[in-house]
């Protein structure tokens, strides 16, 4: 029996990966424009849902549970500090391999705000329902809508003079999500799939997006060597390869933030310690000159000096 086969957990992590690693590199390029963050997006993805493997084997949508992941990972604000992070605003940014036919359309998706963006990209892209595209980037459904419609707005407006725009999210189907939102929760799923009837006769530019994100030709994501002693290469590997690699890399992670963890606990009490052994005093509070009090007549008779002081002796 193979190792493989002795542990389940593995072999369902492994079938994750190889049946969704390369809709998902598709996914977070449509993000980002960019290949390598793409490719880097999905390995963190992947990385994190084998540390957190007993929360996603149990989770209804275990693919949903790593989609959410990368796309945030892809979207990440910190990324824009750094040139070479930023997401493709422009044509000459985004490379050759795509179609001069798509360049038009991706551009103009990188152009929306992010979470327009996501938003354009799990419902028209990925084809999610408005409702459930709502819940994974956790917002109300009426807001889903708004920035549907807005993404929608957008990029008709980018590709105008070109025979690719067509259907949009009308306001007034907006203004319907946000009344139904009201309604109980087999009417708000009505008023979804009434929305995604009244737009799905488009075939235009959203038809081309939804063949974008599903054969979009990225490289699969690169991970390290497991056997390499440095770990300082990184090559493409075929699915079935790179899951088992990405679970050793998402081990090794979990065992240097183990034990980072433990070496600055110990740090930081040998600091306290020492200064506690070192410090004058060893901490006791420093001496304070007492107040003055009030003189106390004494047990004794009262003396003529003394009566002369205290009122209740005269």
């Amino acid at each position: 029996m193979t190792q493989r086969e002795q542990n389940p957990a593995a072999t369902a992590f492994d079938d994750l990966h190889s049946r969704h690693a390369a809709g998902l590199t598709r996914q977070a390029y449509l993000l980002t424009g960019r290949p390598e963050l793409a490719r880097r997006a999905v390995e963190r993805g992947f990385r994190l849902a084998w540390q957190r493997w007993p929360q996603v084997a149990v989770d209804p949508d275990p693919a949903g549970w790593v989609r959410a992941t990368v796309h945030e990972g892809a979207l990440t604000p910190w990324q824009r500090l750094l040139p070479w992070l930023r997401t493709a605003r422009t044509a000459q940014e985004v490379p050759p391999s795509v179609a001069p036919a798509d360049r038009a359309l991706l551009t103009a998706v990188l152009r929306l705000p992010a979470p327009y963006r996501r938003m354009l990209v799990l419902h028209d892209g990925v084809g999610l329902g408005l409702y459930e595209a709502a819940i994974e980037v956790e917002a109300s459904t009426p807001a889903a809508a708004s920035r549907l419609a807005h993404a929608r707005e957008r990029v008709v407006a980018e590709l105008s003079g070109r025979e690719l725009a067509g259907g949009k999210l009308s306001r007034a189907e907006s203004s319907r999500a946000e009344s139904s939102r009201g309604g109980e929760q087999g009417t708000e799923e009505q008023g979804v799939e009434k929305w995604g009837a009244d737009t799905a006769g488009d075939e235009g530019w959203r038809g081309r997006l939804a063949v974008l994100a599903a054969t979009l030709e990225v490289a699969p994501p690169a991970v390290r060597q497991a056997a390499a002693p440095q770990r300082v290469t990184a090559q493409a590997v075929t699915p079935a390869a790179a899951a088992p690699l990405l679970r050793a890399e998402s081990e090794r992670s979990a065992r240097r933030l183990t034990r980072v963890t433990f070496a600055l606990t110990g740090l930081f009490a040998l600091v306290t310690l020492s200064v506690a052994v070192v410090a004058p005093d060893r901490g006791a509070p420093p001496w304070q000159r007492p107040l003055v009090t009030a003189p106390v007549a004494p047990d004794g008779p009262v003396q003529p000096r003394e009566a002369r002081l205290l009122p209740e002796a005269r």
